[in-house]
């Protein structure tokens, strides 16, 4: 099995991530556990800097929070000079309370609270991506009250469809995300900020979907969106500043997929790009990119330890871990599949096709389906690759299952920078009310 990042076999046929023994990892820190690998995560950040800096000459590398955040990967993006995409109040807290810089901070979502909105203007937000009619005027208001004056992007719903699960997909006309260009549903909202006295306008936004390789769609987009910066500019007389064209970069999780570099999004986005500028005589705008995933997916590691294990003659063999969906719903939610390998036991073996289940109390918990592994004995780690991207983000505690902890790898050192929940952690916000005590 091919390796990527820090991740090595060492003398004791052992899996290691940033120089750390995963074998030792989870008797100091238990198991499920989420291993990120700082090395691979700074490597990814620059990269994407290095390849959209070389084709463009104004770039702007915004992190996608959603796909992981923490206090402490807020410290790393800092220190990496990207700016950072939050979608909820509880993002952007946490971004405030790591001390990110909020002039680099962009607010997304397509349902912000009155709440959220509030907090964002007293935080000093950088920029709001505008979603929806109802949300600009709630917006406008709230600053004009405020007495202040918020820079806005007006989120667009292209019309691009990517080629990727139709849940993932957020780019195409039926999308719960941005302004179409549809009907002038997106005109109407420029014109709209533009005449208002409390919000600036900067540009557009727009995001077509996640885990794309098809760089085509990007391109697409790019095209919609600068004919329709040029029709801005003819119609309501203003500049596009700022083209945010989101994220959705995929990476590479099984052998299905394709693995992408930086450079094979970057140099046909930005030719793209450079050509619709000159196609419609437009002056070059700041152009934006949210990688997520791409930063964080492949520098993530699951690991857990092996239960039991069932087999089912001629049918199916069950190998079942102390985790599952509560720590990754992903493939419940869209068939996401994964490579993984049995950390302690890393020498070649023949392998058997085996059915990796978790522990929770659905049919449906299967977190890989069909993979050939060596033959698995209870208490073996097992080790699922790229699982830095959405696996915490949406870890929940069902089953009433504690969430897992979070350890950041690097040089040998392995810092906790999530705690592992407890049962009274799970239980911290019940409230058994008097009549029920009697």
């Amino acid at each position: 099995m091919k390796l990527h990042g820090t991740m090595r076999i060492n003398s004791q046929s052992h899996l290691e991530i940033g120089g750390c023994d995963c074998t030792e990892l989870a008797k100091d820190f238990g198991t499920p556990l989420y291993i990120m690998d700082e090395q691979l995560i700074r490597e990814n950040c620059r990269g994407f800097v290095r390849a959209f800096s070389r084709c463009y000459p104004s770039i702007e590398i915004v992190y996608a929070g959603k796909a992981f955040l923490t206090t402490a990967m807020a410290k790393i993006i800092e220190s990496e000079g990207l700016s950072l995409d939050v979608v909820s109040g509880g993002e952007l807290y946490t971004a405030y309370s790591a001390g990110f810089p909020m002039d680099r901070v962009y607010f997304h979502g397509n349902n912000k609270t009155p709440e959220e909105i509030n907090m964002a203007l007293e935080y000093g937000v950088g920029c709001i991506v505008v979603d929806n009619p109802s949300e600009l005027e709630m917006l406008d208001n709230t600053a004009s009250s405020m007495g202040v004056r918020q820079k806005v992007l007006v989120r667009v719903s292209p019309g691009v469809a990517a080629n990727t699960h139709q849940y993932i997909q957020t780019g195409q006309l039926d999308s719960k995300f941005g302004f179409p260009l549809y009907r002038d549903g997106a005109f109407r909202a420029v014109k709209r900020v533009l005449a208002s006295k409390a919000l600036a306008f900067e540009g557009l936004h727009c995001h077509i979907g996640s885990q794309i390789t098809d760089v085509s769609a990007f391109c697409t987009a790019a095209e919609n969106m600068l004919g329709f910066a040029a029709r801005i500019r003819t119609e309501l007389e203003a500049p596009v500043n700022v083209l945010n064209l989101g994220g959705g970069f995929g990476i590479y999780y099984t052998k299905e997929d394709r693995r992408m570099l930086p450079e094979d999004f970057s140099e046909p986005i930005t030719s793209s790009v450079k050509e619709a500028l000159a196609r419609y005589n437009l002056a070059a705008p700041k152009l934006m990119v949210e990688p997520g995933r791409y930063i964080v997916g492949d520098a993530g590691t699951t690991l857990y330890k092996v239960g039991s294990v069932k087999d089912i003659p001629e049918v199916r063999k069950y190998v079942f871990v102390d985790g599952g969906m509560a720590d990754n719903p992903r493939p419940a939610l869209y068939h996401a599949r994964y490579r993984a390998t049995i950390a302690n036991r890393m020498e070649k073996a023949e392998g058997e096709k085996i059915t990796l289940a978790g522990k929770c109390c659905e049919s449906g918990d299967i977190l890989l389906r069909d993979i050939i592994l060596p033959e698995i004995k209870s208490g073996d780690l097992i080790a699922v690759f790229s699982t830095g991207a959405y696996n915490y983000s949406m870890a929940s505690n069902y089953n009433r299952l504690p969430k897992p902890a979070v350890v950041l790898v690097s040089d040998g050192k392995a810092d906790l920078i999530v705690k592992r929940e407890s049962y009274q952690d799970v239980i911290r916000n019940d409230i058994i009310p008097e009549r029920l005590k009697k």
